[in-house]
């Protein structure tokens, strides 16, 4: 329960974020040409809150389905105006000032993405070293030279101090088809490897991608040596000890931590024979592993947590971390790379060349946003930096009901030199809710196959 409260929080959040700055920018830019606003909603369907402000008395709303939000603006489309308020309706302002009101909604996602990259940048970005793990034979990667133990200091010219800035700069060049150029470091030399990735397929999934590739992140090695055991638990009550290292469980050698954690959890409610290291000397023990449940799956526990070499993993940590002015350089190259990297994605959807499975709804969003929540405030920034870019993005499509739709419509105005007919936008605006609903169709659909996955 307290897991499921914590996704419905951090897709709140989330949500009301970025619905806020969406529709802010509407509101600013409606304000700054002299419309009259009379509603400002987070959410459709009834307020759960409201409050009056402002020198036109603007309704400040949230309303009860977070899916979304709205700036209502007097407009003579929607009934009758005041007299004294036609001069501020929308449908009497210039088309420029038109335009900007429509477009300033998606320009403040995007530029909400860039701060969200510079906080981002400024704070620092912890992860772990790209050091490469043992390379599959047959993979792109083997077929380049690359063996493993290597470290990735940059791809593409770009540095790349984390594991994670190595997936960010390579994932989206390497689902587009184009050369990924990997900067090396072994041994005291660097040098460089050019990965084809022509035969990379953006139907693919992620994890796809990188076992076609070939790279993985080295992991760290954790020697079975015992940290802390818990009194009352299995491992205590057979006698375990901190600091006691298992060698052998039922005749198997235990050389890692990993290997310890398949074996117990294998076996719940199974006496496990263990030969243990103390102070030099091998002792025997007996522990019967307890079962514990989850789903429809049940595994063995014992009550230990393995011993951390700290200078190891220290010097295994690293950091994503600019000053101030050079962060907002980055910011902007990020923020268009992911743009425009999401534009061609979509349009490679369009013409399936890519995976409609990519398409996340509610219920996929809240997982993201819990899972980066628990990551950390920059995990979570980065989230609401992509989602919020993706809005950018999608908006400005030119789908009538969406802000690119209007623009569309605008752009024939400019050239015909008045307004397209009623008829001709309410057929639009079907046109446009049908895609819109199947969208949202398909990705509701995909949220379900992989939560039944």
């Amino acid at each position: 329960m307290a897991d499921f409260l914590f996704t419905i929080v951090a897709l709140l959040v989330a949500l009301s974020i970025l619905i806020a700055v969406h529709e802010w920018g509407h509101y600013v830019v409606a304000r700054w040409c002299g419309v009259k606003v009379l509603r400002f909603s987070i959410g459709f369907g009834n307020p759960v809150w409201q409050r009056n402000f402002g020198p036109d008395n603007t309704e400040f709303v949230i309303a009860a389905i977070p899916l979304g939000g709205y700036v209502k603006m007097v407009d003579e489309r929607e009934g009758e105006v005041a007299e004294a308020d036609l001069p501020r309706a929308f449908t009497r302002q210039s088309l420029a000032k038109r335009a900007a009101i429509v477009v300033a909604g998606p320009v403040l996602n995007f530029i909400f993405a860039i701060f969200a990259y510079w906080l981002m940048f400024v704070s620092g970005i912890d992860g772990v070293k790209p050091l490469l793990a043992e390379v599959a034979p047959e993979s792109i990667a083997y077929e380049v030279g690359l063996r493993g133990g290597e470290e990735i200091i940059a791809v593409n010219g770009e540095m790349t101090p984390t594991w994670q800035a190595v997936m960010e700069k390579m994932m989206p060049l390497a689902l587009l088809q184009q050369p990924v150029r990997l900067t090396l470091y072994e041994n005291g030399l660097s040098t460089e490897r050019e990965l084809n990735t022509s035969t990379v397929s953006a139907m693919q999934k992620p994890m796809e991608v990188i076992e076609q590739l070939g790279l993985k992140l080295q992991p760290l090695r954790i020697a079975p040596i015992l940290d802390t055991v818990v009194e009352g638990d299995p491992a205590h009550r057979a006698g375990l000890r901190s600091g006691d290292e298992i060698r052998i469980i039922d005749e198997q050698p235990i050389d890692e931590w990993s290997q310890l954690v398949a074996l117990v959890e294998a076996s719940p409610g199974k006496p496990l024979q263990m030969t243990v290291m103390r102070n030099g000397s091998e002792v025997n023990v007996e522990v019967r592993p307890r079962t514990e449940s989850q789903g429809d799956k049940s595994f063995g526990k014992i009550g230990v947590t393995p011993y951390i070499d700290r200078e190891r993993l220290q010097a295994l940590r690293s950091e994503l971390k600019l000053p101030m002015i050079p962060a907002i350089s980055a910011a902007l190259t990020k923020t268009w790379d992911m743009s425009l990297f999401t534009l061609r994605m979509f349009g490679q959807m369009v013409i399936g060349r890519a995976s409609i499975e990519n398409i996340s709804g509610p219920i996929g969003i809240a997982q993201y946003a819990k899972r980066s929540a628990e990551l950390g405030f920059e995990q979570f920034l980065s989230f609401l930096a992509i989602v919020s870019l993706s809005l950018g993005v999608l908006n400005l499509l030119p789908i009538p009901v969406l802000d690119g739709g209007h623009l569309m419509f605008y752009l024939v105005e400019f050239f015909k030199g008045k307004p397209v007919s009623e008829q001709t936008e309410a057929i639009g605006q079907r046109i446009g809710l049908t895609m819109l609903l199947a969208l949202t169709s398909l990705a509701i659909y995909n949220d379900i196959v992989r939560l039944a996955g």
